[in-house]
Formats: C-alpha cells, sequence, structure tokens
C-alpha cells in the first residue's frame, strides 16, 4: 500500500512537472527547431542584404605616445574611447598593432580590431599618424541573428548558460515523459519499441547517409 502511494507520488509530481517544464520550454524549442531548418536549409528562404554602416571618429593624441624610439598605446582607453563616441556592441577583440618608428618619429602606425556580436561584425582601422579612425558594422540581417543565437556564437557567457539550462531542461522533460509511460506496461512497451526504432534510424542514416 505505501509502495503504491509512493509510486503514484512519483506519478503525480512527474506529470506536473512534464507539463508545465514542457509549457516553459514551448517558445525555447521552437525557437530551436526552426533555427535548426535556418541553418540546415539556408536556400529555403531570402536572406537579408548585408546593411554596412561607416563612420569615421578622430582619437585624441593623449592615447598614443612616443617614448624611447617605442610607441605607447593606452590599449583600455582606446576601448573607452570606442564605447564613448560610438554605438559599437558586442565583446571587441584584442587589439593588433604595427608602428614604424624611426628617430623619434612614427612614420606608420595603425591599430586593428573589431568587435562581433549575433547577425553583425564591426571592423576598426586606426591610422596612429593621422589618429583617425575607420569603422565598419555589417549587419546581416535577422536570420542571421537567430541562427548565431542558436549556435551560441559571440552571444556572450549568459546566453550560453541559457543554452546549457536550457538543454538541461529538455532532456528532464524527456525524461519525465519515460517516468509517465512505465506504469503503462503496453504503452511502455510500444514506446521502447518506437525508441528502438527511432534510435536504429539514426545510426543507419549516420552510417549509410553521412559523407
Amino acid at each position: 500500500m505505501l509502495k503504491s502511494l509512493k509510486h503514484k507520488k512519483v506519478q503525480l509530481w512527474a506529470r506536473r512537472l512534464h507539463i508545465y517544464v514542457s509549457m516553459a520550454l514551448l517558445l525555447v524549442v521552437l525557437f530551436f527547431a526552426i533555427t535548426g531548418i535556418t541553418l540546415n536549409r539556408p536556400h529555403l528562404y531570402i536572406s537579408d542584404d548585408p546593411q554596412i554602416e561607416q563612420q569615421v571618429l578622430s582619437f585624441p593624441s593623449t592615447l598614443f605616445t612616443l617614448q624611447e624610439n617605442k610607441l605607447e598605446v593606452d590599449k583600455e582607453g582606446v576601448l573607452a574611447f570606442l564605447s564613448e563616441h560610438t554605438k559599437l556592441s558586442g565583446q571587441p577583440s584584442s587589439l593588433q598593432l604595427f608602428s614604424e618608428v624611426e628617430q623619434g618619429e612614427l612614420l606608420e602606425g595603425e591599430i586593428s580590431l573589431d568587435y562581433k556580436g549575433p547577425g553583425f561584425n564591426s571592423v576598426v582601422f586606426i591610422d596612429l599618424v593621422s589618429q583617425q579612425a575607420e569603422i565598419e558594422t555589417t549587419h546581416y540581417g535577422l536570420v542571421a541573428v537567430l541562427n548565431d543565437l542558436h549556435k551560441g556564437r559571440d552571444s556572450g557567457e549568459v546566453w550560453a548558460w541559457f543554452i546549457d539550462i536550457s538543454a538541461f531542461l529538455m532532456v528532464f522533460f524527456a525524461l519525465t515523459g519515460v517516468c509517465l509511460l512505465v506504469p503503462k506496461k503496453k504503452s511502455f512497451s510500444l514506446g521502447l519499441k518506437w525508441t528502438a526504432f527511432g534510435s536504429l534510424i539514426s545510426i543507419l542514416i549516420y552510417l549509410f547517409a553521412v559523407p
């Protein structure tokens, strides 16, 4: 009797969690399902033409100083200045610096870096002689944003955790579904057969259809 009550309690909680987790994941599952198709079949939709924005920005000379025939760059100051005077978003790459100094004079020099985020890329080139920057930002459209979010590319640590938690909840959703089938012998037996069938088909496709 006690064992039967425990089983019923487990089934009750499994049913509740299965229902509520599935509803909480409804939009997430649809998002990953639809973007899975757009990633796998890009020819099925019309991609947006990339939108390119360009900007020219002058930097203060205090960020670049010559000391003992060597150019010193205030890298944190450069990033702070870009953050304050532009609408750049995403995580900046490391600064790539090239310079040629002769007899205490800067003959040529350049700093390059980029900012990347879901569906866009910004490239920054700073001419150290003129102390002017050329910034070019390319937006690839809404579908590109969604595809990058699906892959977790350039989307930040918070979104990476969101993907991990969503994946964990999907596994939990699947396991609670199995838990609900276990007491129903006929349904559970049929479910196991479908599981075996689906697994076999997946393995055969991988072995014989994947190049």
